[in-house]
């Protein structure tokens, strides 16, 4: 990527990652071309999804205007988040080699205060359980900070359609702390995960078009 796209790609990942910081403080508008979580549904990689028991969960998806292998490598290459989200403040790989199921990444990421949790920053151990290249992964793992303790489970899918890539995502979060208060918790998870996919979509979009200057 060519650094003016690069410095291009920070400045939006900046504005999209507001909603993160600001919490609870305003509502968010969900990405160009994203649909609300559908009731009834639920993703799943080779057969496993998201945690049924947990009360705090949330689906979003877009079309994105990239190639596949674009949004594959970008999602898939997670050393390089920090260069295209900016929610994510550190990131390191507990693994080498290509990504695979097995694959473990440390993490951490701001939140918001809440009525039930002071503002924090969490510390993620995710493990890749599932994943199918080009098509799905699904990671699982706890999240830890002040006073909070997530125990989430992540799934994305990743469908060819005409003109792009449709991307799904969908999170759960479980733990005393979000159960606590359920629509706190959703809402924060919600602009959360809005913001990694309109990132995810700026960069893909971003790259494929340097691609084809």
């Amino acid at each position: 990527m060519h650094a003016r796209t690069r410095a291009r790609t920070r400045t939006r990942a900046v504005l999209f990652a507001v909603p993160i910081v600001i919490g609870l403080l305003g509502a968010v508008a969900p990405p160009a071309g994203a649909a609300p979580h559908r009731a009834g549904t639920s993703l799943t990689c080779r057969g496993a999804g998201v945690d049924p028991r947990a009360r705090v969960r949330y689906r979003t998806e877009a079309v994105i205007h990239a190639p596949l292998r674009t949004i594959w490598k970008l999602q898939t290459d997670v050393v390089r988040w920090p260069s295209w989200q900016a929610g994510v403040r550190t990131m390191e790989r507990l693994d080498h080699g290509p990504f695979r199921k097995g694959s473990a990444f440390r993490w951490t990421t701001p939140v918001p205060p809440n009525p039930t949790t002071p503002a924090t920053e969490l510390e993620i151990t995710s493990t890749v359980r599932q994943l199918k290249r080009n098509s799905c992964i699904r990671w699982t793992g706890p999240a830890v900070g002040a006073r909070l303790r997530i125990d989430g489970v992540h799934v994305w899918n990743f469908a060819e359609v005409e003109g792009g890539v449709r991307v799904s995502t969908e999170e759960t979060h479980a733990g005393a702390q979000v159960d606590a208060n359920v629509p706190a918790a959703t809402a924060i998870l919600r602009q959360g995960l809005e913001a990694w996919l309109r990132e995810l979509k700026v960069t893909a979009e971003a790259t494929t078009l340097d691609q084809r200057r």
